[in-house]
Protein backbone atom coordinates (compact mmCIF):
# COMPACT_ATOMS: atom_id res chain seq x y z
CA UNK A 1 0.00 0.00 0.00
CA UNK A 2 1.36 3.42 -0.94
CA UNK A 3 1.26 6.05 1.77
CA UNK A 4 2.43 9.63 2.03
CA UNK A 5 4.90 10.65 4.69
CA UNK A 6 5.56 14.30 5.41
CA UNK A 7 8.41 15.92 7.28
CA UNK A 8 11.00 18.65 6.99
CA UNK A 9 13.27 17.70 4.04
CA UNK A 10 12.28 14.02 4.36
CA UNK A 11 13.08 13.69 0.66
CA UNK A 12 16.73 13.20 1.70
CA UNK A 13 15.67 9.72 2.88
CA UNK A 14 14.24 8.71 -0.50
CA UNK A 15 15.20 8.43 -4.14
CA UNK A 16 13.96 10.83 -6.79
CA UNK A 17 11.33 9.61 -9.24
CA UNK A 18 9.85 11.53 -12.16
CA UNK A 19 6.12 11.11 -12.59
CA UNK A 20 3.03 12.58 -14.17
CA UNK A 21 -0.70 12.92 -13.70
CA UNK A 22 -3.50 13.88 -16.05
CA UNK A 23 -6.44 16.21 -15.66
CA UNK A 24 -9.22 14.79 -17.82
CA UNK A 25 -12.54 16.63 -18.00
CA UNK A 26 -15.85 15.13 -19.06
CA UNK A 27 -17.36 16.19 -22.39
CA UNK A 28 -19.07 19.18 -20.75
CA UNK A 29 -15.77 20.34 -19.23
CA UNK A 30 -17.27 20.38 -15.72
CA UNK A 31 -16.18 17.15 -14.04
CA UNK A 32 -12.71 15.67 -13.53
CA UNK A 33 -11.90 11.97 -13.97
CA UNK A 34 -10.58 10.22 -10.87
CA UNK A 35 -9.60 6.60 -10.34
CA UNK A 36 -9.69 4.54 -7.13
CA UNK A 37 -6.42 2.73 -6.45
CA UNK A 38 -6.52 -0.99 -5.70
CA UNK A 39 -3.51 -0.83 -3.36
CA UNK A 40 -4.95 1.62 -0.82
CA UNK A 41 -8.55 2.28 -1.91
CA UNK A 42 -7.98 6.01 -2.29
CA UNK A 43 -8.97 8.24 -5.18
CA UNK A 44 -6.37 9.89 -7.41
CA UNK A 45 -5.71 11.37 -10.81
CA UNK A 46 -4.60 8.93 -13.50
CA UNK A 47 -0.82 8.88 -13.80
CA UNK A 48 2.38 7.28 -12.64
CA UNK A 49 6.13 7.05 -13.05
CA UNK A 50 8.08 7.87 -16.18
CA UNK A 51 10.07 4.96 -17.60
CA UNK A 52 13.57 5.09 -19.08
CA UNK A 53 13.47 5.74 -22.82
CA UNK A 54 10.31 7.87 -22.85
CA UNK A 55 9.62 11.56 -22.48
CA UNK A 56 7.09 13.10 -20.09
CA UNK A 57 4.22 13.35 -22.53
CA UNK A 58 4.75 9.76 -23.60
CA UNK A 59 4.73 8.72 -19.94
CA UNK A 60 1.47 10.58 -19.36
CA UNK A 61 -0.18 9.05 -22.43
CA UNK A 62 0.98 5.53 -21.47
CA UNK A 63 -0.02 5.83 -17.82
CA UNK A 64 -3.49 7.16 -18.66
CA UNK A 65 -4.04 4.31 -21.11
CA UNK A 66 -2.77 1.67 -18.66
CA UNK A 67 -4.98 2.96 -15.85
CA UNK A 68 -8.12 3.94 -17.75
CA UNK A 69 -8.16 2.47 -21.27
CA UNK A 70 -8.39 6.00 -22.70
CA UNK A 71 -6.15 7.29 -25.48
CA UNK A 72 -5.27 10.93 -24.80
CA UNK A 73 -3.21 13.77 -26.18
CA UNK A 74 -1.38 16.20 -23.94
CA UNK A 75 -2.56 19.80 -24.26
CA UNK A 76 -0.40 21.66 -21.75
CA UNK A 77 1.61 21.46 -18.55
CA UNK A 78 -0.41 22.67 -15.56
CA UNK A 79 2.24 22.33 -12.88
CA UNK A 80 5.46 20.80 -11.59
CA UNK A 81 5.45 19.50 -8.00
CA UNK A 82 8.69 18.59 -6.24
CA UNK A 83 8.41 19.33 -2.53
CA UNK A 84 11.25 17.75 -0.50
CA UNK A 85 8.88 17.64 2.49
CA UNK A 86 6.77 14.73 1.21
CA UNK A 87 7.65 11.21 0.13
CA UNK A 88 5.67 8.19 -0.94
CA UNK A 89 6.43 4.91 0.78
CA UNK A 90 5.34 1.76 -1.01
CA UNK A 91 4.39 -1.58 0.52
CA UNK A 92 7.74 -3.06 -0.49
CA UNK A 93 9.55 -0.37 1.53
CA UNK A 94 10.69 1.75 -1.40
CA UNK A 95 10.55 5.48 -0.67
CA UNK A 96 10.46 8.16 -3.35
CA UNK A 97 10.43 11.91 -3.52
CA UNK A 98 8.27 12.58 -6.53
CA UNK A 99 8.96 15.20 -9.16
CA UNK A 100 5.47 15.21 -10.67
CA UNK A 101 4.21 16.95 -13.76
CA UNK A 102 0.48 17.52 -14.06
CA UNK A 103 -0.91 17.82 -17.58
CA UNK A 104 -4.23 18.87 -19.08
CA UNK A 105 -5.17 16.21 -21.63
CA UNK A 106 -7.94 15.54 -24.16
CA UNK A 107 -9.47 12.14 -24.74
CA UNK A 108 -9.03 11.01 -28.35
CA UNK A 109 -10.76 7.63 -28.09
CA UNK A 110 -11.22 4.60 -25.87
CA UNK A 111 -13.54 3.36 -23.14
CA UNK A 112 -12.99 3.48 -19.40
CA UNK A 113 -11.77 0.06 -18.29
CA UNK A 114 -10.89 -1.35 -14.86
CA UNK A 115 -7.60 -3.17 -14.30
CA UNK A 116 -5.31 -4.44 -11.53
CA UNK A 117 -4.38 -0.86 -10.51
CA UNK A 118 -7.88 0.66 -10.64
CA UNK A 119 -10.99 -0.67 -8.88
CA UNK A 120 -13.35 2.18 -9.77
CA UNK A 121 -13.45 5.42 -11.74
CA UNK A 122 -15.74 8.38 -12.08
CA UNK A 123 -16.08 11.97 -13.18
CA UNK A 124 -16.61 14.35 -10.25
CA UNK A 125 -17.59 17.98 -9.81
CA UNK A 126 -15.00 20.04 -7.87
CA UNK A 127 -17.27 20.25 -4.81
CA UNK A 128 -17.73 16.45 -4.85
CA UNK A 129 -13.95 15.95 -4.93
CA UNK A 130 -13.60 17.76 -1.59
CA UNK A 131 -15.60 14.95 0.08
CA UNK A 132 -13.59 12.05 -1.39
CA UNK A 133 -10.75 10.13 0.23
CA UNK A 134 -8.30 11.62 -2.28
CA UNK A 135 -4.52 11.30 -2.23
CA UNK A 136 -3.46 14.54 -0.54
CA UNK A 137 -0.88 15.57 -3.12
CA UNK A 138 -3.51 15.36 -5.86
CA UNK A 139 -5.71 17.99 -4.19
CA UNK A 140 -3.12 20.65 -4.98
CA UNK A 141 -2.88 19.55 -8.62
CA UNK A 142 -6.66 19.64 -9.04
CA UNK A 143 -6.90 23.08 -7.39
CA UNK A 144 -4.21 24.40 -9.73
CA UNK A 145 -6.02 22.99 -12.78
CA UNK A 146 -9.30 24.54 -11.68
CA UNK A 147 -7.64 27.94 -11.33
CA UNK A 148 -7.32 27.99 -15.12
CA UNK A 149 -4.11 30.02 -15.08
CA UNK A 150 -2.13 30.07 -18.34
CA UNK A 151 1.28 30.04 -16.61
CA UNK A 152 2.64 26.77 -15.21
CA UNK A 153 2.63 26.32 -11.45
CA UNK A 154 6.01 25.35 -9.95
CA UNK A 155 5.68 24.01 -6.41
Amino acid sequence: MAKLIEGERIGKEARLTVGCSAIIYDEAGEKILLTRRTDNGRWCLPGGAMEAGENLTEACIREVFEETGLHVRVLRLIGVYSTPNRIIQYQDGNRVQLVAHSFAVDVIKGELTLNDEVSEFGYFMPEEITTLDLMEHHRERIADALEGRAATFVR
